[in-house]
């Protein structure tokens, strides 16, 4: 029931995005310069994954349903960029929705096949969604990357339980 909810809100979310697209992108302290969407995307998701980690769930989901939202609006207007990609697979799966975060992946990996963070999170859905083959091969895929990804992928398909930001 809840994860039907969710999916509704992210769809009105997607919605609403076309309609306040020319919506404000926001101040930060940089001298008054515009925060591009993507980086206050960015933002929220740091806080969310922070949140998650004390185990409050339900505002870590909110925070994943606003980046998710300008992560869409950013999409619109830079279209197919791979990092937006992966954050909008990233913030699609954390809300629940593992089809279209697979779809979001995908995409990415169809413009950018060595991306670090994309091959990490789709393995992180495959091991969700029980398919460990597939898993393993994003893990293939980030062998000699001599990267941290790489490691937490590994330590998720073996089952540890990894603590990341």
């Amino acid at each position: 029931m809840i994860r039907k909810i969710i999916i509704t809100l992210s769809i009105f979310f997607m919605i609403s995005t076309n309609l306040l697209a020319a919506g404000s992108s926001g101040n930060d302290s940089n001298g008054g310069k515009k925060t591009s969407k993507y980086d206050q995307a960015v933002k929220l998701i740091k806080s969310a994954k922070k949140l998650e980690k004390k185990g409050k769930t339900e505002k870590a989901e909110k925070k994943y349903l606003k980046a998710q939202k300008l992560l869409i609006a950013s999409n619109k207007s830079k279209p197919n960029k791979p990092n937006t990609l992966n954050y909008l697979g990233f913030t699609t799966r954390k809300i629940g929705d593992f089809e279209n975060g697979e779809k979001y992946y995908l995409q990415g990996l169809a413009i950018d096949p060595n991306h670090i963070g994309i091959n990490e999170y789709l393995g992180e859905l495959y091991v969700a969604t029980n398919r460990h083959n597939l898993a393993v091969e994003r893990l293939e895929v980030l062998k000699g990357c001599n990267c941290e990804e790489y490691d937490q992928l590994k330590a998720i398909i073996a089952g540890e339980k990894v603590s990341k930001y």
